[in-house]
C-alpha cells in the first residue's frame, strides 16, 4: 500500500487524458444520438418553416463538431497529471456508492423502505450516530413523509413488498 505525503502526491487512479479523451466520446455520441433523432421529424425547411428536427439536428451537430475538437486537443496536447487519485476517488464513492445504494434499494423495496434504510445507514456509517437514534430518524421521517404525501396530499409513491404484505396501497 501506498502511503503519500504532502509532498508525495497519490498515484493517479485515472489520467487527466484518459478522463478528457473519455468525456469527449461521452459528448459526441450523445450530439450524435440527437443527430439521428432529430432526423426522424425532419430536418429540413417546408412551406411552414423549419421541421420540427431542424433545430435539435444543428445543435446536435455543434455538440458533435465539439466533442472531436475536444477529443483531438485531449489527445494531442498530451494533458498529463491526474484527473483523480485514489483518496479521490474513495471521497466520490463514498458520496455516490450510498446514492446508488439507494436507487437500488428503492426500486427493489419501495420508496419509504429505501429511504429508511439509506438514512439509517449513511446516519450509522458516515454521521456516527448511535444505532438507536439513527433508527428513530430513519423510521420518523419515512413514517412523517408517508403521512404527508400518501395521505394528507394523496400522492402515490413507489411501494415495495413490504408495504404490500401491510396492505398499504
Amino acid at each position: 500500500m501506498t502511503h503519500t505525503t504532502p509532498e508525495t502526491p497519490a498515484p493517479a487512479l485515472v489520467s487527466r487524458r484518459a478522463a478528457e479523451v473519455a468525456a469527449a466520446l461521452f459528448t459526441g455520441a450523445l450530439g450524435a444520438t440527437v443527430v439521428v433523432g432529430a432526423r426522424e421529424y425532419g430536418v429540413g425547411w417546408d412551406s411552414a418553416g423549419p421541421q420540427p428536427g431542424a433545430f435539435p439536428f444543428y445543435l446536435g451537430l455543434i455538440i458533435v463538431a465539439a466533442s472531436l475538437a475536444n477529443l483531438v486537443r485531449g489527445v494531442l496536447a498530451g494533458a498529463g497529471g491526474a484527473f483523480v487519485d485514489r483518496d479521490q476517488a474513495r471521497q466520490v464513492l463514498a458520496f455516490f456508492g450510498p446514492i446508488v445504494a439507494f436507487v437500488v434499494l428503492t426500486v427493489t423495496l419501495g420508496l419509504y423502505v429505501g429511504a429508511a434504510l439509506y438514512l439509517f445507514g449513511v446516519m450509522l456509517v458516515q454521521g456516527k450516530y448511535r444505532w438507536w437514534i439513527a433508527l428513530l430518524v430513519s423510521m420518523g421521517v419515512s413514517v412523517f413523509f408517508f403521512v404527508v404525501l400518501e395521505r394528507w396530499f394523496q400522492v402515490p409513491l413507489l411501494k415495495g413488498p413490504l408495504e404490500a404484505a401491510l396492505g398499504i396501497y
